[in-house]
């Protein structure tokens, strides 16, 4: 029988997930020769070492791998454990993870906070983030519940729409289109876009709808944050296409403007999903149903 502890798998856990022994001994916050103890004593108590160090590099061994697969499952039952426990107290105890991709993030903090003050003594974790790190969360498991734009393809998950997202051309209010109607797509050929990283859902939405029309999109400049896309806009550096709720501040005060241009707005979805087959604790089941019911209270859209 191996005579191993939960310290040591979450120990060698974070050394596979970080391939390395620093990263993971500054994630849980202990030293390096401790982290080290810890694998060595797991590889002791299976008898076969879990990594091998090549150059500088570390790399995880057969063994390591099968241990890495093991050690999921059963954090996996943990928290499946875990959420029986919740359940058993009740909705109103309990943690719920919440991952949200950036462009929700104005409305998604309006949904948490009123959904906090409704259920007090539920302890909440939000992280905002890009959708490469959903995708990666998701197939790690990790957060209970996720809320972005288009699921990801090749994963098995549990969407459900909850409201569209239209995503809307952006431009400053001095260009010269602005007071312009229905302008043609053709126009913006020679045009210049600042525009999300490759991977983006916005990005990808748009790019199709370029190719759909037969005009070609030039993704001049990249950038990593909706912020700088619009303040980048704002300085005139180019055009830029985010969805509407996302400048809701900026139109207010007449900081950008959104260009009248045929068949405009693209139309999307957004989604709150969770890996199929997950068992959601209470705390979950009960936000995500506030989520599909209440969500259009929390948007401003402007006229």
């Amino acid at each position: 029988m191996l005579n191993l502890t939960l310290r040591q798998l979450q120990v060698f856990s974070a050394v596979a997930r970080n391939m390395s022994y620093t990263a993971a001994a500054k994630e849980l916050h202990l030293s390096q020769p401790g982290v080290s103890m810890q694998v060595r004593q797991l590889e002791d108590a299976i008898g076969l070492p879990l990594f091998e160090k090549l150059g500088k590099k570390i790399y995880l061994t057969d063994a390591g791998r099968h241990m890495k697969e093991y050690s999921r499952n059963m954090a996996d039952l943990l928290d499946e454990a875990e959420a029986v426990f919740e359940a058993i107290k009740g909705v109103e105890h309990g943690r719920l993870s919440i991952s949200v991709a950036t462009t929700a993030s104005h409305f998604a903090t309006r949904l948490l906070a009123d959904f906090s003050k409704q259920h007090e003594n539920i302890n909440l974790s939000l992280d905002i983030t890009n959708r490469e790190i959903l995708q990666r969360q998701l197939i790690a498991n990790e957060p209970d519940l996720v809320i972005m734009g288009k699921p990801p393809q090749g994963l098995k998950v549990e969407a459900r729409a909850f409201m569209q997202n239209p995503l809307v051309m952006i431009a400053p209010v001095d260009h010269p289109l602005a007071k312009e109607s229905k302008i043609p797509v053709s126009r913006f050929a020679t045009e210049s876009f600042v525009v999300r990283e490759p991977g983006s859902g916005t990005r990808n939405a748009t790019q199709r709808f370029f190719d759909a029309h037969g005009v070609r999109f030039n993704a001049a400049i990249e950038m990593t944050r909706n912020d700088a896309i619009k303040q980048a806009v704002e300085a005139g550096l180019g055009l830029g296409i985010v969805s509407i709720h996302t400048v809701e501040l900026e139109l207010e005060t007449g900081r950008l403007v959104v260009l009248d241009v045929e068949d405009f707005p693209i139309m999307r979805n957004w989604y709150i999903l969770q890996r199929k087959g997950k068992r959601l604790s209470p705390a979950a089941e009960a936000f995500k149903a506030f989520v599909l019911e209440q969500a259009h209270r929390f948007i401003r859209l402007p006229a």
